[in-house]
This record gives C-alpha cells, sequence and structure tokens, in this order.
C-alpha cells in the first residue's frame, strides 16, 4: 500500500499528501477499533459508578466524588510532561476549597514512562513537585486490560476524528459535578489552560 502511495507521489504529488494523511487516519481509526473494549458512551453511567485502587492499594469508591468538578489525568514520572505535576498542583491548592479535585491515574504504557512502584512514584510527586492530590494504583488506559474508568472517560468524550485512544501521558478529563465528561484536554493542555473551565463548571 505504501509502495504504492510513493509511486502515485511521484505523478501526482499534491493528490498524494491528500492519499497519504487519508491512509495515516484510517490506520490510527482500525488501531483504535482494536484497543476498545468494546464499549459505548452510556448516559446513565457517570463517574461515580466506578472504583479504583488508590495509590496505597486500598479499594477507593469515586461516589465519595459526587458535588464535586474533577480532573482525571493519567501521570507518568519520566515523561517531558512530567513538569505538568506543578502546574496541577497549583490548580487543586486554588480551587480544591471551591469543590475541585484532581486524580492522578499513573500508567506505563507510553514509553514505559512510569517504570516505578507504588511507593517510588509517591516518593517522587512528593519530593519533587509537592504533590498532594488523589493517586491511583498504576493502571492501563488502553487495550484489553484497560480500566473500565478510561473505557467510560473515552467514550464519552472521543478525541479528534472520533478516535478515542488515549495518545500519550497527560491527557485530561474535566468531569462535572454530576460526575458526567463535559471536556477532554490533550497532553500539550497545560494545567493553567483548563482553569476557566473548572470555573465554569464549579459556578454551574
Amino acid at each position: 500500500t505504501f509502495a504504492a502511495l510513493q509511486a502515485f507521489s511521484k505523478t501526482n504529488p499534491m493528490l498524494s499528501t491528500i492519499a497519504v494523511v487519508a491512509a495515516t487516519i484510517a490506520v490510527a481509526t482500525v488501531i483504535d477499533r482494536a484497543l476498545r473494549n468494546n464499549t459505548t458512551a452510556n448516559p446513565s453511567k457517570s463517574l461515580y459508578d466506578f472504583n479504583l485502587k488508590n495509590i496505597k492499594g486500598q479499594e477507593w469508591s469515586l461516589d465519595e466524588l459526587k458535588g464535586k468538578v474533577t480532573l482525571v489525568v493519567n501521570v507518568a514520572s519520566k515523561c517531558g510532561f512530567t513538569p505538568q505535576y506543578k502546574g496541577l498542583e497549583s490548580l487543586y491548592q486554588k480551587y480544591k476549597d471551591q469543590g475541585f479535585t484532581i486524580i492522578g491515574c499513573p500508567c506505563n504504557q507510553f514509553g514505559s514512562q512510569e517504570p516505578g512502584s507504588s511507593e517510588e512514584i509517591v516518593s517522587f510527586c512528593s519530593r519533587t513537585y509537592d504533590v498532594t492530590f488523589p493517586l491511583s494504583q498504576k493502571l492501563d488506559v488502553n487495550g484489553s486490560n484497560e480500566h473500565e474508568l478510561y473505557s467510560f472517560l473515552k467514550s464519552s468524550q472521543p478525541g479528534i476524528m472520533g478516535i478515542q485512544m488515549i495518545k500519550w501521558n497527560f491527557e485530561k478529563f474535566l468531569v462535572d459535578k454530576n460526575g458526567k465528561v463535559v471536556r477532554r484536554y490533550s497532553s500539550m493542555t497545560k494545567p493553567d489552560d483548563i482553569a476557566k473551565d473548572v470555573e465554569e463548571y464549579l459556578k454551574a
């Protein structure tokens, strides 16, 4: 297929670019479908229907977050976006007394950039960025072993071209006071840039 596209590009450079883009999107879509857990958005579901294990391995019912605005982030300790921990902690400190919280979900699926144990993750976050917002145990956000919370988040707010898969560390989902996913942000979006949305949903 790519050999044919290469030959085609020599005589039709403009059309070949369009073809390559279309082929790339098609491949990404196929990969995304293969990675899904065959879940679709269920309007009756909310964040509060799920449990996590916290970083200490204890069962955590997210039902206790009812009435809060919540930001869910897949995090990693050895990523180029890891300094976003500082911005996330600042966001948490600024709005936590107004009913806002953050759930950091360590994940080792992207470049093996979260290789440590729970104890090592806690130590790194505390020592390097003074993180105080809640962390879950390490989990998968894509694939056959992805956590059901992430199946819910991704199907509620698919990304560009409807692709659900998480692309990299530090993607973010904003959940309103009713437990519904209202915004999805890429890894490139800095925590400071989310503040206005947090304020909007705190006032709602």
